[in-house]
């Protein structure tokens, strides 16, 4: 087998597509990471080629295209104006993406996701009509199926060496398919100096890319999503997981604020036991589970690197090596502190997070013994949108048959729940939600789209506590998602359950669980407040910006009811406010409004602003 030479260098993107086109004809598929570690400039110069030739077939296999938030609303657009343009004001859009939200996308082009960023792509027809469902574990037969002649990654450099940092999932695994013969392609890096170098398997020689693009000019700072405000609900679930951890056990978590509640409350019980015994004292008095500080410590197998996890290591609750390593990760995202964080990170402590295949994290197969020793006691931590009483899980879809996300390696940690001893999978959600001003529960009798089946049904929590489905009839799973449903719909619920014969005439919910209401949430950790902040791990966001986003939440959820925002005016064009709500009603330009329209909108919030 002839060797492989060293990668043909290219300064110019527009180039290197020439360089490209040449190689593989005008037949093109196009597979970019998910996530972080698309090579956008490549990206870009091959959808252009593509657009100016219309004979160039482009197929780009791909999952979660990162984009800025988008703004609905007038007040909206003038908050996140400037936090777009400070944190993603150089990152460069993929036109993809851009062409797909426009109606633009040329016939010759298709883009395939088999995970969308959550909610984004709802009312975009072409991306939901092009969606692939698919397992993350599955994702790759796929592409591998269609045929990609094309891979092109964002890549860390050091000396003549280049790390797939943020990336390894499925890269890892097509560079095997292609060493086995099993797949022919065009392996390009883009080069990013934010992009931290991790090493192991993700290090890489150059001899294994054909093409290497790298300049000043294609130089870009990292996505970096700005962390998400926590609130009590928030700390409520994260309080009821942590004491479903046992010491020296397995952990895997996602992104969002529920994980990073999760993550806090572990290091709570870790750190400052009394108060994390005392908050679930107050919060399921009743309830044992494991409470104690970890003495031996936690392992990582978690498809995503989250920043969650570096405050863990730091906290000293992540320690446990579990195959060689504290940590093994499929891919990363996360905020600018966190890319720091591994850059700066010494390469000895930086080695015992190993960036790895999917197929290595999300699957038992291959080496299933080294996992099983390594994955003990896992607890597999996943969010969804709603639940059904009879413990099916929805998380990714709606029953009109729009896809909000995607499955993505959910189902995948479900199964490994079933198959390992002493797993257990840990299915989180709120149990309301606000829309169109009003309260709706997330527990359903029932739902036309399920991502997790009722026969894979295992641990499921609320605010109000935990549900243990795992082999339980359908009487008793009813019963138990019952404890956990805000007490609002309890009755409504059970009346249903009732009329299918599911569970006795007779039953009452246990009185323990009849006060399962919000203000009961917030007088058990109100007291508490400094040990459950808004931003438990700092935050991207002004001191305005913080004190405006519980505002704008309490808008967007009014949005949809024309009395309730008429009410909310009417009280915000009397009301008073302190000196630091009158700066961050500053910061969005409405301490001085003009016009009927805007002095409406400054109403609203000034409302919001003395509501929150």
């Amino acid at each position: 087998m002839k060797k492989p030479g060293p990668p043909a260098r290219f300064t110019d993107p527009e180039a290197l597509a020439d360089a490209i086109v040449r190689k593989v004809g005008r037949k093109i598929v196009l597979a970019l990471p998910l996530g972080l570690g698309k090579a956008n400039h490549v990206a870009n110069a091959l959808y252009q080629r593509a657009v100016a030739d219309p004979w160039i077939s482009l197929n780009i296999f791909t999952a979660l295209t990162l984009e800025p938030p988008r703004a609905g609303s007038e007040i909206e657009k003038r908050f996140l104006g400037p936090i777009n343009e400070r944190l993603f004001g150089s990152y460069p859009g993929l036109l993809y993406a851009e062409a797909l939200r426009d109606g633009t996308l040329p016939p010759n082009v298709e883009v395939n996701e088999f995970f969308m960023l959550a909610g984004r792509w709802l009312n975009v027809p072409q991306m939901q009509r092009h969606y692939i469902a698919a397992n993350y574990t599955q994702a790759l037969n796929y592409v591998l199926d269609r045929g990609a002649n094309v891979v092109a990654q964002l890549v860390a450099r050091k000396g003549m060496r280049y790390s797939i940092a943020s990336n390894t999932d499925m890269t890892l695994d097509m560079l095997t398919a292609k060493k086995a013969g099993r797949a022919d392609f065009l392996f390009v890096g883009q080069v990013n100096s934010e992009l931290p170098f991790m090493e192991g398997e993700a290090d890489l020689p150059s001899t294994a890319f054909t093409h290497i693009l790298e300049s000043e000019d294609t130089d870009f700072p990292l996505f970096a999503p700005p962390k998400e405000p926590v609130d009590f609900t928030d700390h409520a679930v994260g309080v009821h997981v942590a004491r479903l951890v046992p010491d020296g056990g397995t952990l895997q978590i996602g992104i969002g604020s529920m994980a990073d509640a999760v993550v806090h409350a572990l290091i709570l019980r870790h750190k400052n036991n009394i108060e994390f015994r005392k908050a679930v004292g107050n919060l399921s008095p009743h309830e044992g589970g494991h409470l104690g500080r970890f003495k031996v410590g936690l392992y990582g197998a978690s498809e995503m690197l989250v920043d969650g996890f570096l405050e863990l290591i730091r906290a000293g609750v992540l320690k446990r090596i579990g195959d060689g390593a504290v940590l093994h990760a499929g891919f990363f995202l996360g905020p600018k502190s966190f890319y720091k964080e591994l850059r700066d990170m010494p390469k000895k402590e930086r080695a015992r997070i190993k960036m790895t295949a999917i197929s290595y994290v999300n699957s038992l197969l291959v080496d299933e013994a080294k996992k099983r020793k390594a994955r003990t006691d896992a607890r597999f931590v996943n969010t969804a949108m709603m639940a059904t009483l009879n413990g099916a899980v929805i998380s990714d879809g709606l029953e009109d048959g729009r896809v909000v996300s995607g499955v993505g390696g959910q189902h995948d940690f479900v199964t490994q729940a079933f198959a390992l001893d002493g797993a257990r999978s840990i299915i989180t959600l709120n149990a309301t939600r606000h829309s169109k001003g009003e309260t709706i529960s997330n527990i359903v009798w029932n739902y036309g789209h399920t991502t997790v089946p009722r026969h894979l049904k295992d641990i499921i929590v609320t605010e109000y506590g935990v549900a243990d489905l795992r082999g339980k009839t359908d009487r008793d799973t009813i019963a138990a998602m019952l404890n956990i449903a805000d007490s609002r719909f309890q009755p409504e619920l059970l009346a249903k359950a009732k009329a299918s014969a599911k569970i006795e005439g007779d039953y009452e919910i246990p009185a323990a669980a009849r006060s399962n209401t919000p203000e009961r949430i917030e007088q058990a950790l109100s007291a508490m407040k400094k040990s459950f902040p808004v931003f438990p791990f700092g935050t991207d966001f002004t001191a305005e910006e913080q004190i405006l986003l519980p505002a704008l939440a309490k808008l967007k959820a009014a949005s949809g009811s024309r009395k309730d925002m008429l009410k909310l005016a009417w009280r915000g064009y009397s009301v008073e406010l302190s000196r630091e709500k009158e700066e961050a009603l500053r910061r969005i330009g409405f301490d001085r409004p003009r016009g009927m329209k805007n002095i409406f909108y400054a109403a609203l919030v000034r409302a919001a602003l003395k509501d929150t």
